[in-house]
């Protein structure tokens, strides 16, 4: 098999016609190049080119050869040019696991940024509850997740990149959200759209211990996993409902979010994860630019 040195030096020569040019053009003495050109031919066995006392000449072997040479050379650089910018974090794909809910204002921020960032990289999105991150990013199915606490044992690294409050959801024609703000007391004496603990056990949790503060036992008429579902409920006058203060990029018609008093205590927080024995070079750069990102507040 030939080698990328002798279709160099052929190349050279097909173009300059001329021994000597092609070797200053690659920097050589003009017997090297002679020699690759003699084993590339022995090699093919066949004649690229006619030699005489006063000119190189192509043969018609050699100008169909020409072609092809040229075309393995740049896929050659190609290669190695792709290979440097994967290697550097340049290039590359990375699979990003996210909750619908981070979808509301830290996602689309993060892949904004790694898009400006990162212009020929694929960020490749998979939208799954915690749970199933969990499962995926210890199975190496995922490079990184958005997600919940508690976190998994296989976040070994991890970035706490979004940290906002509890807010209460009610219809806009509701006498509740003409107020300042909701109290807890208040809510509680309403049907409430709650979550599921099976599907949506975080915000499960966080709303049972606002709750269980205040000594309150509301009585929840559904139990739902996503947030833009319960919203839908709420403006359709089934119950109120606490969401996440970021849900109010949702813009539901129809449905006004007010402040609880007293305020939650337990932050709703949002972290990027991954695998510290991931050797994929996006990570780090995926979670310098989340670094950089302001919480919310």
């Amino acid at each position: 098999m030939f080698e990328l040195s002798q279709l160099r030096c052929f190349v050279a020569v097909a173009e300059e016609l001329h021994f000597g040019r092609a070797a200053e053009r690659l920097h050589l003495t003009q017997p090297p190049v002679s020699r690759q050109i003699q084993v590339l031919e022995r090699v093919l066995d066949v004649a690229l080119l006619n030699r005489t006392s006063r000119a190189v000449r192509l043969t018609p072997a050699g100008r169909r050869f020409l072609v092809e040479a040229r075309r393995i050379l740049r896929l050659s650089d190609e290669a190695a040019a792709t290979a440097r910018r994967v290697a550097s974090g340049q290039a590359g794909s990375v699979t990003l696991g996210f909750t619908a809910a981070a979808a509301y204002r830290t996602l689309p921020d993060l892949v904004r940024a790694a898009r400006v960032r990162l212009p020929e990289a694929d960020i490749l999105l998979k939208e799954m509850v915690s749970a199933a991150q969990a499962e995926a990013l210890g199975a190496q199915a995922i490079d990184l997740g958005l997600m919940r606490p508690p976190l998994p044992p296989a976040a070994d690294g991890s970035l706490r990149i979004a940290r906002e409050t509890l807010v209460a959801a009610l219809p806009d024609d509701h006498s509740l959200a003409a107020g300042e703000g909701v109290t807890a007391e208040a809510v509680a004496a309403e049907p409430l759209i709650a979550y599921a603990p099976d599907e949506a056990r975080y915000f499960h949790d966080l709303v049972g211990d606002y709750f269980a503060e205040s000594d309150l036992s509301p009585r929840a008429v559904q139990h739902l996993a996503q947030i833009h579902t319960i919203l839908s409920l709420v403006r359709s006058g089934l119950g109120l409902a606490l969401v996440p203060e970021s849900a109010a990029s949702l813009r539901v018609a129809g449905v006004t979010l007010r402040p609880l008093i007293p305020a939650p205590r337990r932050p709703v927080e949002l972290f990027l994860v991954w695998r510290r024995g991931n050797d994929n070079p996006l990570i780090p750069i995926i979670a310098e630019l989340a670094a950089s990102m302001p919480e919310l507040n």
